[in-house]
């Protein structure tokens, strides 16, 4: 039998003595080498694409080839149990089910992917994750902000990123920052170019919010950031693999200070308004995707709901990385007049409920006063979807600021959204 170079499931590469992929858990005894590469993807996928040139596309997450229903659910609508159990390996999942000698052990620490036990060789007995492994998960939270990220189902790596701070403001209020970023599969390293992202992101937020800039110029200075050090990726010294584009990611964020809330973003990772109350107050999306589907819209050619399920839907428009250009970000300000939460999320999570009064009612009922539980929630809703894609979300919880008597009735969306011009140098 020929020897095996990359894993059957997920192509991760491979040492001749494997007999586990390191990266998904595949069993690799017997298991045939892959004949032909990947089917190209069909229909409305659920991976990111950059637009790198007039008359290219380059795929983001390109592992969708199985990806029939367009990414929204379809027949991977499952309970979790599934989804992180048997739908997580298989013909449609990223590792292959347990072989007949790997029998649980009876006790041990249940497994950090998926909750099973370990095998007698140390890996979970359901999905193979290594021991020691985080299975690409990471949870945060703080006073007012948590954040959880999964790599999902489907992808061998988790190649979304996330950062949430805190700090004091010199009046002495305080300011909340979530940072979302979501790395580019068709370019090189995007798991570093979204790491890079949301570390610089958040670093520059939280130095210029303490040095006394407004939420606005520090949030538009922030992306700028982000963008020259995703850039300087390309230049240090590691050549861009063939075939892909030189290291880029999206970047969406928040920050809640001075009884608002600022949000800025590049790309489709996105940010929502979700009130408590759901019955009187109207969930609402905060940003409008740099993407050929938010571009059909604008321009009046399709309908919102044709064109996010057109193939091109995610051909992306904006990004941070040196093949981007210059960087283009977008602010917005607004002022919430009753309690809630604001979501920034991936297209892992909303690709599964887009419209937000959809993505409302994937939200608990409590998530402004626990927020790593619905952060939790929203992944477990996005697992059971399919979870085609790494999903990423913070929850930024927001009462009404302390004393605050507006001179005017509300709108009936209950929130205030004025956009905010780029500043001025």
């Amino acid at each position: 039998m020929p020897q095996m170079t990359v894993c059957p499931s997920c192509a991760e590469p491979l040492e001749p003595d494997d007999a586990f992929c390191g990266a998904c858990g595949a069993e690799l005894a017997g298991a045939a080498p892959p004949s032909a590469p990947p089917a190209a993807p069909r229909g409305g996928g659920t991976g990111d694409f950059v637009l790198a040139a007039p008359a290219r596309l380059l795929l983001d997450h390109e592992d969708d080839e199985d990806d029939d229903d367009g990414g929204r659910g379809g027949d991977h609508d499952r309970d979790l149990e599934a989804a992180h159990g048997e739908a997580a390996h298989g013909e449609d999942g990223g590792a292959a089910a347990p072989g007949p000698d790997r029998e649980e052990a009876a006790d041990g620490p249940p497994c950090p992917r998926c909750g099973g036990r370990a095998a007698a060789d140390g890996r979970c007995g359901t999905c193979g994750t290594a021991p020691g492994s985080s299975g690409d998960r990471t949870e945060q939270a703080l006073d007012g902000v948590a954040g959880v990220s999964d790599r999902g189902l489907r992808h061998h790596r988790n190649e979304d990123s996330f950062a949430v701070a805190a700090t004091s403001l010199p009046d002495g209020g305080s300011a909340v920052v979530a940072v979302v970023c979501d790395g580019v599969s068709s370019a090189t390293r995007p798991d570093e170019a979204s790491r890079t992202a949301a570390d610089t992101a958040s670093e520059s937020l939280l130095t210029a919010l303490e040095s006394g800039t407004g939420p606005v110029r520090a949030m538009h200075d922030a992306l700028l950031d982000a963008a020259r050090a995703v850039d300087a990726l390309a230049r240090d010294g590691g050549a861009p693999e063939p075939g892909r584009n030189s290291p880029a990611c999206t970047c969406v964020s928040a920050v809640a200070a001075g009884g608002a809330v600022t949000i800025g973003w590049v790309g489709d990772s996105r940010a929502y308004w979700i009130p408590d109350d759901r019955e009187s107050a109207e969930p609402y999306r905060l940003t409008e995707d740099d993407s050929w589907a938010a571009r059909m819209v604008a321009a009046g050619l399709m309908e919102e709901a044709e064109a996010y399920a057109d193939p091109r839907a995610h051909a992306i428009t904006g990004w941070l990385g040196a093949d981007a250009g210059e960087p283009d970000p977008h602010t917005v300000s607004f002022t919430p007049h009753v309690p809630g939460v604001v979501l920034v999320c991936t297209d892992g999570l909303w690709n599964y409920a887009e419209a937000a009064t959809d993505l409302a009612d994937a939200v608990p009922a409590d998530a402004r006063t626990e927020p790593l539980n619905a952060a939790r929630e929203l992944v477990r809703f996005a697992l059971a979807g399919g979870g085609h894609d790494n999903i990423t979300v913070a929850v930024l919880p927001f009462p009404p600021a302390p004393g605050r008597r507006p001179e005017a009735p509300p709108e009936p969306t209950l929130v205030d959204l004025p956009v905010a011009e780029p500043p001025t140098a």
